[in-house]
């Protein structure tokens, strides 16, 4: 059944244990800055330390991929799990009681490093491991967990959590989800990848240094990169700017915070259906269309939507939701690159991380460039050009001859055991 859905067998385990390692993960993120500001530190102090954090999490979404193959992927989780754990003691036991910011900035940084190292090498393990014709449905699987876990989830448990055992104490909660993550992913996982087998055979430190070269000798690789932050780039813009945007249309925080919300529910469905259509209507196809042309036409949509309505709540929920569910069209480039290389899998992914990170400072960087002289308006058509641009540049990721006969003939084997 698990096979049929596109989940590994061997990897069942390993997909729970990330959703409840990033549920514990996403615990603080829709509170956390509030409570900073609201408790004595300034708006500026409070973006420091999120910029601080964003940066160790892009720096980790690319060592996830390089380690997977130097260390193998089990010991990298493991190495996540351990920088998240200390990182998550020293921020809360010793930087937020007395907000000590040097403290703060440290020690949240290194939490940052836990969660990409736990989560993208899982990612690795799955390109290993997955069949060529169900890797689409594999990682759509893969980002349902991840969003479910850290949007969704972890949004739910916080709101309960913080009423009934403080802020602090919610805080504290996130090592028991992470540990309990680790115990499904580490632990019930008994199989072994290709990552780690190939690992222990190769110097280390030529897989670091493959993770950088292997942009110049299958340059493909670096396009699938840069399509990858254009793909969240606008995710990370749209906070920054459209809630004031929204409500000087009627929209109040609670109304906009729902509307975010329900964008991430449709997304993480979304993820999964199109891991679907990426395997039986193809990876590039369904990237540039879906997710590039798609994503260009709803984010102008989204936008445009409480002018074409007139504040009418349910038409902006409805081209949000068609946003978040086009934005899953992406989901096969986690697919696509991989498949680009016939070994170094794990520095392809690395690459893939990489821009899975950036778009955290991408994103509000292209509204504090231009939204002074281009307005929110202008902002949003260049978001939308980015997203077009994306679709342009995947026409040009092609599979190499021997992985494109390969997806073809398990596509029309699966047709033909349907007929």
């Amino acid at each position: 059944m698990f096979e049929k859905a596109g989940i590994p067998r061997q990897l069942l385990w390993g997909y729970i244990g990330v959703m409840i390692f990033m549920m514990g993960d996403g615990i603080e993120q829709g509170w956390l800055s509030p409570y900073l500001v609201d408790h004595g530190m300034t708006v500026q102090q409070s973006a420091t330390l999120f910029t601080v954090y964003g940066i160790t999490i892009a720096i980790s979404a690319w060592f996830s991929g390089v380690l997977a193959e130097g260390l193998g992927v089990k010991r990298t989780m493991a190495l996540g799990l351990l920088l998240y754990c200390l990182g998550t003691v020293g921020f809360v036991g010793f930087g937020m009681p007395e907000l000590n910011v040097p403290v703060m900035l440290l020690t949240y940084a290194l939490r940052g490093f836990g969660y990409p190292l736990f989560a993208y090498t899982f990612l690795v393990w799955i390109a290993y491991a997955s069949p060529q014709q169900q890797l689409g449905r594999a990682v759509g699987w893969f980002w349902f967990v991840f969003t479910g876990g850290l949007n969704v989830l972890g949004a739910y448990y916080s709101s309960w959590a913080i009423t009934e055992f403080g802020h602090l104490n919610t805080l504290w909660t996130s090592l028991f989800w992470a540990l309990l993550g680790a115990v499904f992913a580490l632990l019930l996982n008994r199989g072994r990848s290709k990552a780690e087998s190939q690992a222990t055979g190769g110097s280390k430190m030529q897989e670091l240094v493959k993770g950088l070269t292997i942009v110049k000798e299958e340059p493909k690789v670096l396009l699938g990169g840069i399509v990858r932050i254009i793909n969240t780039t606008a995710q990370f813009a749209f906070p920054v700017f459209l809630p004031m945007y929204m409500a000087r249309h009627g929209f109040d925080t609670t109304q906009w915070l729902t509307i975010w919300g329900t964008i991430f529910t449709s997304n993480i469905i979304f993820n999964l259906i199109f891991g679907f259509v990426g395997d039986r209507f193809g990876w590039r196809n369904t990237i540039m269309w879906f997710g590039g042309v798609g994503c260009a036409v709803s984010t102008l949509l989204f936008y445009y939507s409480p002018q074409i309505w007139e504040n009418n709540y349910w038409m902006v929920m409805s081209a949000g939701i068609l946003w978040g569910a086009l934005l899953a069209g992406y989901v096969p480039l986690t697919a696509l690159v991989p498949s680009l290389v016939k070994k170094d899998k794990g520095a392809a992914m690395a690459i893939l991380n990489l821009g899975a990170g950036l778009p955290v400072f991408v994103g509000p960087a292209i509204v504090g460039l231009f939204i002074g002289a281009a307005g929110e308006e202008g902002v949003i058509w260049i978001l939308a050009v980015l997203y077009v641009i994306s679709a342009i540049i995947t026409r040009f990721i092609t599979l190499p001859d021997n992985a494109k006969t390969l997806h073809h003939h398990t596509q029309s084997a699966e047709k033909l055991q349907t007929i």
